[in-house]
């Protein structure tokens, strides 16, 4: 089998760590597995520097006619059964290469838990896929919603590598950050971006810091609405109480040195993110929305809240501060689940067993 994965993100966020796994997983199998994506992007030199197999096109949208037709040949000459889209542009540009490699079918992974739109172009391109994966029950119901028919989906969960864990490794990134010992360090690591709900966050921080005035905040990552959260702290008056960190690339040490991880979303297809810190045994408080109650029964592996609800999310942060024994308990059970239903490995072979509908 030879499967070809086509990827048209530029920056570095969970979707691309996702088909890096799958990629990998897929080649450690014996699967002969192509990676195509776009020039000059952050997937295209992580795969490089792991010596994967990797062709950059200039996907510079998703009526460019010439890439599709350079994935096509791509398609046909590795001789590939099924043609993999991982974001909404790729899936138009696999349904376009599919016209020089006809012999292949599409499949296609959503992540967001947001309807289409609904106009003529968007009920053709949800119809070209085969298959639709998508990564929780949320996203599932949202496209059977949509129209897409229950034959043409599945449900593969993300997947996360524990072994990325790096116990003890926070000391160092608390130390950065200039923490006294005592420090209550609540982090949000995520594309700055208006669905991710960081200003939910920031709205909360006053009222935590008004019941436990050794919380501090950490915000990591980078995107357009950065600007205005910090003019948001600024109004707040949270001065060196919250913390803009920008992009990193030692989320693990970032995730071993966070009392507790929030996820402030109000749009999630499932929160790789949240999986993470939970494999990092970090306590967890995130939004219910989209696929996070996939990950998180509430009180059993994290706090639940509302979305777009700052007083319910200073209210569980608060309540994790205040019995710091509850919060490692409910973090070890998720940790525990974790490990047992969102592994890369169940991941890759999740994603094996749709391939392998249309063939050996």
């Amino acid at each position: 089998m030879t499967v070809l994965h086509l990827d048209t993100g530029r920056t570095w966020r969970g979707g691309q760590q996702q088909v890096l796994y799958l990629h990998q997983g897929l080649l450690d199998r014996g699967v002969d597995s192509v990676l195509a994506c776009t020039r000059g992007g952050q997937l295209l030199r992580r795969a490089r520097a792991r010596g994967l197999p990797v062709a950059g096109l200039p996907l510079r949208g998703e009526w460019d006619l010439a890439s599709a037709w350079a994935v096509g040949r791509l398609a046909r000459r590795a001789g590939a059964r099924v043609i993999h889209a991982h974001s909404s542009h790729a899936v138009t540009l696999a349904a376009l290469a599919r016209l020089f490699a006809p012999g292949a079918a599409v499949v296609a992974t959503r992540r967001v838990d947001f309807l289409p739109g609904a106009g003529p172009f968007h009920r053709w391109k949800y119809g070209r896929p085969d298959r639709w994966i998508a990564i929780s029950r949320a996203i599932r119901e949202i496209l059977a919603r949509y129209g897409v028919s229950g034959a043409r989906l599945r449900v593969v969960a993300s997947g996360v590598d524990p072994a990325r864990a790096r116990p003890g490794a926070g000391a160092a990134f608390r130390t950065e950050l200039g923490l006294a010992p005592d420090a209550y360090l609540v982090g949000n690591v995520a594309h700055l971006a208006d669905h991710k709900g960081q200003g939910y966050l920031v709205e909360a921080a006053p009222r935590v810091l008004a019941a436990c005035p050794r919380a501090r905040f950490v915000i990591v990552g980078e995107g357009e609405l950065e600007a205005d959260l910090r003019r948001q702290a600024d109004a707040l008056d949270l001065g060196d109480r919250l913390v803009f960190t920008g992009f990193r690339d030692d989320v693990p040490a970032v995730l071993d040195g966070l009392d507790l991880f929030v996820l402030s979303s109000h749009l999630e297809g499932l929160g790789t993110i949240v999986l993470d810190a939970l494999a990092a045994c970090t306590p967890v408080v995130a939004t219910r929305t989209g696929g996070v109650p996939d990950a998180i029964d509430h009180g059993v592996h994290g706090l639940l809240v509302p979305p777009r609800d700052p007083g319910a999310l200073a209210g569980a942060i608060l309540e994790m501060a205040a019995d710091p024994i509850r919060a490692a308990e409910l973090a070890r059970t998720g940790r525990e689940r974790v490990l047992r239903e969102f592994s890369v490995d169940a991941m890759v072979e999740g994603n094996l067993a749709v391939y392998r509908e249309f063939g050996p």
